[in-house]
């Protein structure tokens, strides 16, 4: 049980990292600030997603403090999912309220 265990919160932490790293990839690589912004919200919010399961997994290995550790994990992933796309949301809408229009195929990259 102790190695399925482990192995899960390998398999986690993975595929977070994995997450995160197509984001920052994705921010430096995508033409514009509205294409720029969706792997920052979206990616980014399923890597800590990812992250803090693992460490939930992992914290209830210590009894004497995991269920103080869990619950702040939980109240942190639920925060994460609620601001980061309102976030996104709301930044990309004050660039287009401001003047920013989105890039179309043929424009130079900005």
């Amino acid at each position: 049980m102790q190695l399925f265990r482990e192995i899960v919160v390998w398999v986690l932490l993975m595929a977070g990292a994995f997450f995160s790293l197509t984001a920052a990839v994705g921010v430096l690589r995508f033409p514009d600030f509205y294409t720029r912004l969706h792997p920052a919200g979206k990616n980014d919010t399923l890597g800590v997603l990812l992250f803090c399961s693992a460490m939930l997994i992992e914290c209830f290995r210590y009894p004497e403090y995991g269920y103080l550790v869990a619950g702040r994990l939980v109240l942190m992933v639920l925060f994460m999912l609620m601001a980061s796309p309102i976030a996104c949301h709301a930044i990309t809408q004050a660039a287009y309220v401001d003047g920013l229009r989105p890039w179309k195929k043929g424009d130079p990259r900005r």
